[in-house]
């Protein structure tokens, strides 16, 4: 418990001291309000993700992967997105996808789709696991992009309202901080007295968060981000 209270404090101290010196550049157009907002959001999440730091009640069986907290972190999301200050569509919790982008969007997702085949194609592929292949097949983009593409990026949005057009979307500093923590979540970590980073980690989730947060933008929905995921997690099992 106590490891993991220290390393969401870090996460969310970075964020806070980060996030208010980027504020304090743009100060027109920035809210420390709604940066408060999304440290709460991921401190919630965290404590969802580890039945709140493994005190909670233990209300699915044991299995290997955390169903539970996954689960529960999922529920957290959507009542969040269901407030007012948020919105189903504004945190792009919608199945309606913005006509002007679905084509691009398409194009780049199969060519992320294959991308991921090429690689899973490299790397030897063991016995198929149920429960690992089932896992991967629904909780992670199922429970991290309505957080992290979704009402996540929009209280980080909010917070810093000035952005610029590239490569057809809006994108701010609250795009990229929403990258940098979900690759944080990935990459960072305090254990044995002491914080741990890996590079590689945070290269392979916050580099294509980047992607995933364009198609999010594009379309105006996390459905796709979601089915990337999801299909990125278990091509390596399947193939």
């Amino acid at each position: 418990m106590t490891n993991d209270l220290i390393s969401i404090g870090a996460i969310l101290l970075m964020l806070l001291v980060v996030g208010g010196m980027l504020g304090a550049v743009q100060r027109g157009g920035f809210s420390f309000g709604w940066l408060l907002v999304a440290a709460g959001l991921v401190l919630l999440n965290d404590a969802l993700l580890t039945n709140f730091y493994h005190h909670g009640p233990r209300l699915l069986p044991p299995a290997d992967w955390n169903w539970q907290g996954k689960l529960f972190a999922l529920l957290g999301t959507l009542l969040i997105a269901s407030l007012p200050a948020f919105g189903w569509r504004k945190s792009g919790l919608t199945f309606r996808q913005n006509p002007q982008g679905q084509r691009s969007a398409i194009i780049v997702s199969i060519l992320v789709c294959a991308v991921f085949v090429y690689f899973a194609l490299k790397e030897p592929n063991g016995a198929i696991d149920r429960e690992t292949l089932a896992f991967q097949l629904t909780m992670p983009g199922l429970e991290e992009e309505p957080f992290y593409r979704g009402i996540l990026l929009l209280a980080l949005n909010e917070a810093f309202r000035s952005r610029a057009n590239i490569l057809g979307i809006q994108l701010g500093w609250g795009g990229i901080l929403s990258c940098a923590l979900f690759g944080l979540a990935h990459a960072f970590s305090y254990a044995h007295g002491a914080f741990h980073f890996e590079p590689m980690a945070m290269a392979l989730t916050a580099g294509p968060a980047l992607i995933l947060v364009w198609l999010r933008e594009r379309t105006g929905s996390v459905l796709l981000p979601i089915l990337l995921h999801n299909f990125g997690n278990s091509i390596s099992i399947l193939i």
